[in-house]
């Protein structure tokens, strides 16, 4: 039968939309590949998360389902799904953004679609809405995602409102700790309080100041959701250029100068947790692997 694998990269906050609906972020060399086999069992998907056994899988097969149901191919065709990562989940490191990318574009390869960009985000961010996975369908990191680069969107009309490369001269070094933190668990109370900053912070990011904006984006949401602020702080403290909460957390994002990444990974290392270095990512989403 006909099958395909695609790969979509990572990325890191520079402002949260949860609150306003309105957000910014940055494609980073982390990555998820999804391989999808189709199969004559109709409208039938399973999926497997290697290395994760634990955990659910109702965004792949959401997704999957959505490409079918939009090429009308559900009635003829289900789906096997495989994906493999380098992103630590539920950790604020837009691992269901990436992986529903990856299933999107492999999904539609699989059928001999054409790839249509606008398609596969739609798909992507409604089948994340479907499963419970987002509040905002975070278009903000599904474009960074797929696009690479630096992305400033408003979410809720699904509109990408400015794009710009992101010099490779930076890395991103994430800190992130053992405790996981799902979306479909917050509080929005919590990020309510937040929307003043937040929207002060996407004026910045548009306007240029898009390290500016990380930092306090991070450090308010840091404090209101009450994880380790101090990462960020000692990662500024030792070169980074920014640093700040990435996503909902627990994950710390520092972007740094490549000849200060060893200063800022010590300071950064002195708190409990790993560290993950990444480039930046200005390349898209793509087909890798095709048999149709």
């Amino acid at each position: 039968m006909h099958a395909a694998e695609a790969v979509a990269h990572g990325a890191a906050t520079v402002v949260n939309a949860i609150s306003t609906g309105r957000g910014a972020a940055l494609g980073v060399g982390l990555w998820t590949k999804a391989r999808v086999e189709l199969n004559r069992r109709a409208g039938e998907v399973t999926a497997l998360i290697h290395g994760e056994p634990c955990e659910k899988t109702g965004l792949v097969v959401a997704v999957a389902r959505k490409v079918l149901r939009r090429h009308e191919a559900n009635k003829t065709f289900g789906a096997q799904v495989e994906t493999r990562s380098n992103i630590p989940i539920a950790r604020g490191m837009k691992s269901s953004s990436v992986v529903a990318n990856a299933v999107a574009l492999a999904t539609t390869a699989a059928l001999g679609k054409r790839i249509r960009d606008g398609e596969i985000l739609m798909d992507s961010v409604d089948a994340a809405m479907e499963a419970g996975v987002t509040i905002t369908g975070a278009f903000d990191d599904a474009s960074a995602s797929y696009y690479g680069g630096l992305v400033i969107t408003d979410n809720r009309q699904r509109m990408i409102l400015k794009r710009e490369k992101i010099s490779e001269k930076y890395r991103a070094l994430f800190h992130v700790p053992p405790e996981k933190s799902y979306t479909a668990n917050v509080d929005l109370e919590k990020f309510r309080k937040l929307a003043r900053i937040s929207e002060f912070a996407h004026r910045m990011a548009l306007e240029g100041h898009h390290w500016e904006a990380l930092i306090l984006n991070g450090f308010a949401h840091s404090i209101v959701l009450g994880w380790e602020p101090n990462v960020a702080v000692e990662a500024i403290d030792a070169g980074a250029i920014a640093s700040g909460l990435s996503g909902k957390g627990p994950a710390t994002v520092a972007i740094v100068e490549r000849g200060r990444v060893r200063r800022v990974r010590a300071a950064m290392s002195r708190f409990e947790g790993k560290i993950i270095e990444a480039n930046m990512n200005n390349k898209k989403a793509r087909v890798v692997a095709r048999n149709t």
